[in-house]
């Protein structure tokens, strides 16, 4: 395992434990020195979990590959509800079509950015000749991806609509969590198989 793939496991672990954190105490919930132990336990799970699964992916690269795959889509999510949260917070809508077309435009940006590590870290495809037509792949399958994420997350949204005493602004999260889970296998293997083949 190389340095950089502990230093941006450590950073992709610190960055989601104050995500998780910040999002923890706006539900209200008070857990004493939970954002030590969020601040310490994450980083840690993230570079154990990566090299576990460096040492599978020496038989089986994908399982490494997936492993950083998933780290780089960890970072994009917190993104995408970043800026999802940050436009939410500017209008004050949470639902309807504004709802809609927030979670496209954080997809889109989140998506962006997510190129980069993909290729770079995830793949590993260094190469940068050909890189126009491979953005274009990249963002086929992706548009894919995004009528998917919108779509998932606009039901839960707009069709079922909140759930459990949740505000709508926390299930605006809800939403916009399981659209990435949806959309993360399809990702995968069409950036695996179509977009990164070597």
């Amino acid at each position: 395992m190389r340095k950089i793939d502990i230093v941006l496991a450590l950073v992709i672990g610190e960055v989601t434990a104050w995500f998780f954190y910040e999002m923890l105490e706006t539900m209200d919930l008070k857990i004493p020195n939970l954002v030590l132990i969020m601040a310490i336990f994450f980083p840690i799970l993230s570079v154990f979990g990566l090299w576990i699964s460096w040492l599978l992916g020496k038989r089986f690269l994908w399982i490494y590959q997936m492993a950083k795959y998933l780290l780089i889509g960890v970072l994009a999510t917190l993104i995408d509800l970043g800026i999802m949260n940050g436009l939410i917070l500017v209008t004050g809508l949470a639902v309807g079509v504004w709802y809609s077309v927030f979670k496209a435009t954080s997809f889109v940006v989140a998506t962006c950015a997510k190129y980069f590590g993909d290729k770079f870290w995830a793949f590993e495809k260094m190469g940068k000749e050909g890189m126009g037509k491979e953005f274009g792949q990249f963002f086929f399958v992706t548009l894919i991806g995004l009528g998917l994420n919108v779509g998932m997350a606009s039901f839960i949204v707009n069709g079922l609509g909140p759930q459990f005493g949740l505000s709508p602004a926390i299930w605006a999260n809800v939403g916009g969590i399981a659209a990435a889970f949806t959309v993360v296998a399809w990702n995968f293997f069409a950036y695996k198989f179509f977009v990164f083949k070597k």
